[in-house]
């Protein structure tokens, strides 16, 4: 959803100074915000299906965790490698451990991995800590494991430059996931906080829809999720009825 106050901005901008090498740097800021506004990630360490994904322009970047790395069956480092290769800019790297471990090794990737690094800790004493650490080193910080407002704003004040509320584990509790991420967004809107809201954890379009609407600014998602967002039925029974009519328009053509 794009910020009412950007799209008012943009009718009266465009007005005052459309004809001008001023109006043509806010026209450039407004489609830079516009669309930094909704970001999408793949939540996957398949380097295959990044790939092919990533080819449609649509991917902003990549979750991973220790558990889709297993899945994957490769060294994290290698994943990690084929995607700098590939060219995405924002890679969230989960480190573990104690503070000293995460913070050890949250620097070997920054430096390995250089600004396509986005360093992921947990929402615990220790993983606040190494946030605050690494983003004085100006290194991305995801705080995963988010699950209430007030966690979010412990990571803001550590600088977090993301926060991941996980929608799917929330409802599997009985809480509204998407009310968390209204709620983060809200606090972070009124205290005008700069970090950014990466909904995880979605399991449906819908969701991803809803926590676009609810104030997320990236969501990530399972590819099979992403691929769904093409879908709809009326898409397919147009576009079969549009197919067919450009076939009797081509053999009438030719007879």
């Amino acid at each position: 959803m794009v910020d009412p106050t950007i799209a008012s901005a943009k009718t009266t901008l465009f007005i005052l100074v459309d004809n001008t090498f001023q109006g043509y740097l806010v026209r450039c800021y407004i489609l830079w915000k516009v669309i930094i506004t909704m970001r999408i990630f793949l939540d996957t360490a398949d380097t295959e299906i990044i790939n092919q994904h990533l080819l449609s322009g649509m991917i902003d970047g990549v979750t991973t965790n220790p558990t889709l790395m297993v899945k994957s069956g490769k060294c994290p480092d290698d994943v990690y490698q084929e995607l700098v290769d590939m060219g995405l800019p924002d890679i969230s790297m989960e480190v573990g451990g104690n503070a000293l471990e995460m913070i050890e090794e949250g620097r070997r990737l920054a430096n390995k991995f250089g600004k396509a690094a986005t360093i992921k800790v947990p929402c615990t004493p220790d993983g606040l800590w190494v946030c605050k650490e690494l983003a004085k080193d100006l290194i991305r910080v995801n705080v995963t494991l988010i699950f209430s407002a007030a966690q979010a704003i412990l990571a803001a004040k550590s600088n977090a430059t993301y926060v991941s509320p996980f929608i799917g584990r929330l409802d599997d509790n009985s809480v509204a996931g998407l009310e968390v991420v209204r709620s983060i967004a809200e606090v972070y809107r009124v205290k005008n906080v700069r970090t950014k809201i990466l909904a995880a954890s979605l399991r449906d379009v819908y969701k991803v829809t809803r926590a676009f609407y609810n104030g997320a600014d990236i969501v990530t998602m399972p590819p099979a999720v992403f691929e769904k967002m093409y879908k709809h039925v009326l898409t397919d029974a147009g576009l079969e009825i549009f197919n067919k009519n450009l076939e009797e328009i081509a053999n009438a053509t030719h007879s």
